[in-house]
């Protein structure tokens, strides 16, 4: 199976920076020996969407809200992302859990994206007071049943990110890393259930590689990094090397 980089894109992009940069992963897309994705701020999907047409460059969305139909102000709806050509959405990205989502809000969340044709790609990581407790194989586990108790045979991504190497400069050894992404792939198993599990957390090109040869990692999910133009060009080229 091809590795997938996933990039998550910070949302203050403008529209045109972010049309600008979905670009050059199009024109490099041919070459690169990954699958790639890209989420960007909602506001730009539409744009993003054009220039990644013609490309292999999956759109994904940074979110989405639990229901269709109703009157909720402010959301965007799955509906909404599949009609724009989103074929991933993110649900329970470190950054939402900070700002209060649940687990079962997220499970909804990742119901509602797969009720629409997409891709839930489902965030799990324990805070480093968890980590510090030797409480993070619990928290994920927790994470993942909430949302995969009752799931059944739609298409699912799993990214392992570490809540306190997001954004931090302090990424996880990849001795744990493999760890974790061990003990993911296993709970899985339990539920007779694949998917491809993705590290998220400081990946930059310094660290690229190195955690794309850990076992069970089946990519990456790139925050900052992949919204910096030398930085993308410098991992776009590894994996095209």
């Amino acid at each position: 199976m091809r590795k997938l980089f996933f990039a998550n894109w910070k949302t203050y992009l403008s529209d045109t920076e972010a049309e600008t940069l979905a670009r050059s992963y199009a024109e490099r897309a041919a070459a690169v020996s990954a699958d790639l994705a890209i989420a960007p701020g909602f506001t730009a999907l539409e744009g993003v969407a054009r220039a990644l047409e013609g490309s292999s460059v999956a759109l994904g969305a940074q979110d989405a809200f639990w229901n269709d139909e109703g009157a909720h102000t402010g959301e965007v709806t799955p509906k909404q992302l599949a009609a724009i050509g989103a074929r991933f959405v993110i649900v329970g990205h470190s950054e939402r859990r900070a700002l209060g989502e649940t687990d079962e809000l997220i499970a909804r969340k990742a119901a509602a994206v797969a009720a629409d044709g997409m891709t839930p790609v489902l965030c799990v990581g324990e805070t480093a007071e968890e980590r510090d407790a030797s409480s993070q194989e619990r928290v994920v586990q927790a994470q993942l049943e909430a949302v995969l108790g009752s799931w059944t045979d739609a298409p699912f991504v799993v990214a392992y990110e570490p809540r306190w190497a997001i954004g931090t400069g302090r990424p996880c050894e990849p001795k744990d890393v493999e760890a974790m992404h061990a003990f993911i792939r296993s709970k899985l198993e339990e539920r007779n259930l694949t998917a491809r599990v993705l590290y998220g957390g400081s990946v930059d090109p310094s660290n690229l590689m190195t955690y794309l040869a850990v076992p069970n990692v089946d990519g990456v999910l790139i925050g900052g990094a992949s919204t910096k133009p030398a930085e993308v060009l410098a991992m776009l080229d590894l994996l095209a090397s």
